[in-house]
């Protein structure tokens, strides 16, 4: 029953995946939320009626202990949401690769062992959704930027690779280049003017959307940006 889905948000914060986890709420389904501080998730977990579970994505046992922590809890999770990610930025011949190597295990390699642990589940139900969340990094690789595109570009590839492997036993996999900056309430950049940002509300929906699609028309990515950036 759509009423008794359960929701699991990886990498949980202040936008997207807050935004995430209210429409999720409001349509009826258990909603986790997992991160590497908790602390910060009060609010939204007493707002949405979630439960909170500490995890750092790049440790295989933190992940595994999650996804049990969260099934016995709530169930097995229907819909797993993948949002961690972290950048060095530099020229190449001076960032430092020990930074470089945190942040694609954050960017890449957690997205691994979390969609792992939640295919295991999936596959084995015969059902489920797993949605990555990318950058304009995903796609181009921009100077000053290559270990943000290291990491994103390998996201990209573990979503189409899952996507073509889980698609024949009934999982759905999506990934979405989010091109362009997302919009905050406490937002301190200069101004773009109408819809300069990406509202996190409406990313969302999309979200839910490819969450809700019917398998005889599946998307695998989706590119989402605001008409007034440039591509």
């Amino acid at each position: 029953m759509a009423g008794e889905e359960i929701a699991l948000i990886v990498g949980t914060g202040a936008g997207l995946s807050a935004s995430l986890a209210r429409l999720c709420s409001s349509n009826g389904m258990k909603v986790a939320l997992a991160a590497r501080n908790t602390d910060k998730l009060a609010d939204l977990a007493k707002e949405t009626g979630a439960r909170t579970y500490t995890c750092d994505a790049t440790q295989s046992g933190d992940v595994e202990a999650m996804f049990a922590s969260v099934a016995a809890d709530l169930g097995e999770p229907d819909l797993v949401v993948y949002n961690p990610s972290s950048r060095v930025r530099g020229p190449v011949t001076e960032i430092d690769p020990a930074d470089v190597q945190q942040a694609l295990m954050v960017t890449c390699f957690g997205g691994f062992l979390v969609a792992q642990q939640a295919a295991k589940q999936m596959t084995a139900r015969g059902s489920g959704t797993i949605l990555f969340t990318g950058a304009s990094a995903s796609v181009k690789g921009y100077a000053n930027s290559s270990c943000f595109a290291m990491g994103k570009f390998g996201l990209r590839g573990l979503a189409q690779a899952m996507a073509r492997e889980l698609q024949p036993q009934n999982v759905h996999v999506g990934h979405f280049v989010i091109d362009g900056g997302i919009g905050r309430a406490d937002d301190s950049r200069p101004s773009r003017g109408d819809d300069g940002m990406l509202s996190p509300d409406a990313i969302a929906e999309t979200y839910f959307h490819v969450h809700r699609q019917h398998r005889s028309a599946w998307t695998w990515e989706i590119e989402l940006r605001p008409w007034v950036e440039k591509f």
